[in-house]
């Protein structure tokens, strides 16, 4: 574990203001800081509050234990008892909430009587007393926050939701790869055997239905016959030249491209946890493309060497992204439960050694540190960290992360 101290680094500079106050009469004085990072230091590394030959140490402890202020005194910098000086700490935060901190002297110190919860995102004012004066001070002390206007987070695509019970289940990964549906696709044969005399499409080739594929000329009466296209669809295979014998076989088939499905097999560790009716989430293996589908069915028979048996769950393709071939990985969802606080997994992002999502409050986004439950594809469990109805960045949320990260809104411990 490390000491840590109350240091944070502020998105803007922020003024500094003290004033001490005389049992008849009350003095401001004034003063601003070059940068948020400027601050002076004290001896225990914390942020230093002057007031005439008054000072006050301002630090956060958590060496061990659960973040707490300690604040060391001092009077013309020589250490001051403790037990001298009464003091307290408000903060307010971003969502309007406000906590105050009253202190006991301990060991050279004064201790607060609470946990400092993160995030350490706030105002803060203190107030001390001591020899019948009273000094105030107040300033700023953001991390993890960052401004984005609604249109700038509109065009960066920041999408929103709300926090709030949600149906969850644990997920199960299986990799598979993409196939045209059996389902929409055409075998096209020859009514009457004999000799194949014209070939009008090719492989690849999209045709409509009633296309004329092929003509062909009967054994029993001697007369040409056409072929049309039976389906709308592309050419998959041919296997119709001039001059070959039309038999029972099909000389075309024809798959419409816009059905696909998405085969996996199925391992036996997993084939009493995945079902048909499940939800799946289909990825590629690159790239963010992400499509919901359901487990159909399985193929009735297993693959003898792994004794895998394959599932299949539609994969609409009307716009032609998915290739028949192309390899996916599927987030099947198994044991559904219903939990009192999820958000959405996509939103959750890594933020020094917390997961945390964006809070939204006005045009101003702010890390809130989760504890989490059990994970899905689509959405996980939040066991504390963030309160229920809260507004947060649902999709997109790596871009608030990004910005934080440049402006160095950062824990400064």
């Amino acid at each position: 574990m490390r000491r840590s101290y109350l240091i944070i680094a502020a998105l803007l500079a922020a003024p500094l203001a003290a004033c001490s106050e005389a049992p008849e009469t009350e003095t401001t004085v004034e003063s601003e800081e070059a940068a948020p990072a400027d601050y002076e230091r004290g001896p225990h590394n914390g942020r230093m509050l002057r007031d005439g030959d008054f000072s006050l140490e301002v630090t956060v402890f958590e060496d061990g234990i659960p973040p707490e202020y300690r604040l060391y005194a001092y009077q013309g910098d020589k250490p001051l008892d403790p037990a001298k000086v009464d003091a307290r700490v408000s903060i307010s935060r971003l969502d309007g909430e406000k906590t105050t901190f009253a202190f006991k002297p301990q060991d050279g110190f004064l201790r607060g009587n609470a946990t400092l919860v993160e995030p350490h995102s706030f105002d803060v004012a203190v107030v001390a007393k001591e020899g019948g004066r009273t000094h105030k001070w107040n300033f700023d002390s953001y991390e993890g926050r960052a401004t984005i206007t609604d249109a700038a987070a509109r065009a960066a695509g920041i999408k929103t939701e709300t926090v709030g019970p949600r149906q969850i289940g644990e997920a199960v990964e299986i990799i598979g790869r993409v196939e045209l549906d059996p389902a929409g696709s055409a075998e096209v044969g020859a009514k009457y055997p004999g000799p194949v005399v014209a070939v009008y499409r090719n492989v690849g080739e999209r045709v409509g239905k009633g296309t004329l594929l092929a003509r062909v000329e009967s054994s029993y009466s001697l007369q040409t016959y056409a072929i049309y296209a039976p389906i709308s669809g592309v050419i998959s295979e041919r296997k119709a030249n001039v001059g070959s014998i039309a038999g029972s076989e099909p000389l075309f088939v024809i798959s419409d491209p816009s059905r696909t499905v998405a085969t996996f097999p199925v391992f036996p560790r997993d084939i009493e946890r995945v079902r048909p009716g499940q939800s799946v989430q289909i990825r590629g293996l690159e790239g963010n493309r992400m499509q919901a589908s359901v487990i159909r069915d399985f193929l009735p028979l297993a693959e003898v060497t792994s004794q895998a048996v394959t599932a299949r769950a539609p994969l609409p393709n009307r716009d032609g992204f998915w290739r028949p071939g192309m390899a996916v990985r599927g987030l099947v969802t198994v044991d559904q439960r219903n939990v009192p606080l999820a958000v959405r997994t996509d939103a959750i992002q890594q933020f020094r050694d917390f997961r945390v999502v964006f809070a939204k409050i006005g045009e101003t986004y702010e890390v809130r540190m989760l504890e989490l439950g059990q994970e899905g594809p689509e959405w996980t469990e939040v066991i504390s960290g963030i309160k229920p109805g809260t507004v947060y960045a649902s999709e997109n949320s790596y871009v608030i992360k990004a910005d934080i990260e440049k402006s160095g809104a950062s824990h400064d411990h």
